[in-house]
């Protein structure tokens, strides 16, 4: 598995299913139509999706609302549900190959992280929440002696899935595991540029027992199957991963419809905070990596590096050096430490933001543009500018790709106030050796995570999401399990 030759081989021999999922079976869309999606590495086309719309969406739908309500998962046994939620772990290791294969190809992310990464933490998440469904608890509250008063926890019904491109495996795993746990219906729209591992989960979840009906896969375009999916009428909750500006409008589905419940993890513009006292060498490595990790394709990317003026050149000598790790390449060889951007429209969005630092006075570094070599994919050096102000674009919008901007700063007060300065909050971190100093910034760091003298640590106890426009809800943790249910309160009149 560590030979480049195994995984080109894989690949040749590839025969991913390419129909939506609907009542426990594979079929093509109503009206036959169907999309391409391309290979990001090379550029070439990888597979003909059938694609979902309307019509789709209310088959799919439909078949939730009826297996929600016929009690086939909403009302089995917890320990019977954990036993299920445990094979689909299982299951998942079993194929881990085959799952990092389809990620790998779809969205061009390197096969080493997704062997060592994605698809083995996919396979704990659905082991966590697993675990929590005996735990739910509801109470009996103190009342009168005339009254027995209940607190019931019970499932929405149908939950909506959309996820992004950016983790394919990984984010379905984060929004349905604790959907299925909480014992709801499903309905899984996964983003059009990497489709394929979703519908291999779906061919899991049928032979790990889940009932026709409870899980439901629909491919197609946001703007109409999502779009319609975020506005039906018999949706109980939507469970939204993905940009700012279609989790603003997922909310105004919500209103325009039934008021469905909606959670939504957006954007991010996170700010790595690199203190005078800091252990320069460590932060230097984890900003590398808070960067350029997954291509730099990732909400909580610490693209914001905030250094002390005392370090800064230091600081922008080591990481340069520290970023010759991440050489693009084959996402295929188990080397590679950096693949493709996922589409060309994604590398021209990353390219013109290059371009837009350099005409704002802000000084490159290193990068700024594409291997020549591997130019038939949609590539993007890892690029970082210096002398970076607050008000550039590239300091205050989201990138989403390998790009890094460094701003000096003076005092605690003044990092604090540039981190703020920013319509996102949802990751941040600390590097200072001073204990007052970190729980002093932590809490006046607007952000739903912080980090001390690390970055992207955490387990499945971990709450993940953030403050301001980077959403609201959360995902991981028990409380996203409970977000997936309601409360019923039962009263009953005793008589004396």
């Amino acid at each position: 598995m560590n030979d480049i030759r195994y995984w080109h081989d894989k690949a040749s021999k590839i025969d991913p299913e390419t129909r939506l999922f609907i009542n426990g079976k594979f079929v093509d869309s109503v009206d036959g139509r169907r999309f391409m999606t391309a290979n990001p590495a090379t550029g070439k086309p990888l597979a003909e999706m059938a694609r979902g719309g309307a019509a789709d969406i209310d088959l799919a739908v439909s078949a939730a609302r009826k297996a929600f309500r016929k009690g086939v998962w909403s009302r089995m046994a917890p320990r019977d549900r954990m036993a299920v939620l445990y094979r689909v772990a299982g299951l998942i290791e079993a194929h881990a190959d085959e799952f990092a294969l389809l990620d790998c190809l779809d969205m061009g992310k390197p096969i080493t992280e997704l062997v060592t990464g994605d698809v083995p933490f996919s396979a704990l998440t659905f082991q966590y929440f697993g675990e929590t469904i005996d735990k739910i608890d509801g109470m009996v509250t103190s009342t009168e002696s005339s009254a027995l008063h209940m607190i019931l926890r019970e499932p929405l019904g149908v939950v909506a899935c959309v996820t992004p491109w950016n983790y394919p495996l990984m984010m379905v795993a984060w929004k349905v595991a604790p959907a299925l746990a909480a014992g709801n219906s499903v309905v899984l729209k996964p983003a059009e540029q990497s489709p394929m591992s979703a519908l291999l989960l779906a061919r899991i979840f049928a032979e790990a027992g889940v009932p026709e009906g409870v899980f439901n896969v629909v491919n197609g375009y946001g703007e109409y199957a999502g779009r319609h999916l975020a506005l039906h009428m018999d949706v109980d909750k939507i469970s939204f991963t993905g940009s700012t500006e279609i989790g603003k409008m997922m909310m105004i589905y919500s209103g325009q419809s039934n008021m469905k419940r909606v959670t939504t993890e957006c954007g991010g513009k996170s700010p790595q905070i690199i203190m005078a006292d800091a252990d320069l060498a460590a932060a230097v490595t984890y900003a590398v990596n808070g960067i350029y990790t997954n291509q730099g394709e990732v909400c909580s990317a610490g693209s914001r590096l905030l250094v002390h003026e005392s370090l800064y050149e230091d600081f922008i000598e080591r990481f340069i050096q520290e970023a010759q790790r991440f050489q693009p390449g084959d996402p295929l060889d188990p080397q590679t430490t950096m693949g493709p951007l996922v589409t060309r429209e994604q590398q021209t969005r990353v390219l013109g933001y290059i371009e837009a630092g350099k005409e704002e006075g802000a000084v490159l570094a290193m990068g700024g543009g594409y291997p020549e070599e591997l130019a038939a994919g949609s590539y993007v050096q890892p690029t970082l500018f210096k002398d970076v102000q607050s008000h550039m674009k590239i300091a205050r919008e989201e990138i989403f790709g390998p790009v890094g901007a460094v701003l000096p700063f003076r005092t605690r007060e003044e990092a604090i106030e540039i981190a703020n300065e920013s319509i996102y909050g949802l990751a941040s971190s600390i590097w200072t050796n001073d204990l007052n100093t970190a729980h002093l910034m932590a809490r006046d760091i607007q952000a739903g995570i912080v980090w001390v003298n690390c970055y992207e640590h955490g387990d499945m106890t971990q709450p993940w999401g953030g403050y301001k426009q980077s959403g609201q809800g959360r995902d991981k943790c028990f409380e996203t399990m409970l977000a997936h249910m309601q409360t019923k309160s039962v009263w009953i009149n005793l008589g004396r």
